[in-house]
């Protein structure tokens, strides 16, 4: 499905090969975190998508765990941020600008997709859903600044 989806908004993708869903377990108990299902359904068609300019619309499942890691855990961050457990990132503008799934109560309970600005550090909406991200950004209805 995902894979269909994204061949045609654009030619210019690269898929890296699936995710097992060992692990994504193994990344969902790590982050103490239920991915949604639209997430998980994705990395286990394609372990992270490439677009245009080797950006990623989608990190790897490898990626999504460092980075949240890294953001939660980050002591300067802290100094500087409003926490980020309320945030699960799952890509990026190629500017700093991170998307990601909103938290709330330790779980995720909506399919919108957030951008936070690394300037400001907003926390804007900009999809109702992971599909409608994809196909907003790559049709480039969704603004990357």
């Amino acid at each position: 499905m995902w894979k269909d989806l994204i061949s045609k908004l654009t030619a210019n993708r690269k898929y890296s090969a699936s995710a097992s869903p060992e692990a994504i377990s193994v990344a969902e108990n790590l982050l103490n975190l239920k991915f949604p299902e639209t997430l998980k359904s994705l990395l286990s068609e394609a372990d992270g998508i490439e677009g245009e300019y080797s950006l990623d619309l989608i990190w790897s499942l490898s990626k999504i765990q460092e980075a949240n890691i890294e953001f939660r855990t980050y002591k300067d961050f802290k100094e500087l941020y409003m926490p980020f457990d309320s945030l699960l990132f799952f890509a990026d503008a190629g500017n700093g600008n991170q998307f990601a799934f909103s938290i709330l109560s330790g779980e995720i309970r909506k399919d919108d997709i957030f951008c936070w600005n690394h300037e400001d550090d907003s926390r804007t909406w900009v999809a109702p859903s992971l599909e409608r991200y994809l196909e907003w950004r790559l049709s480039g209805r969704l603004k990357l600044s």
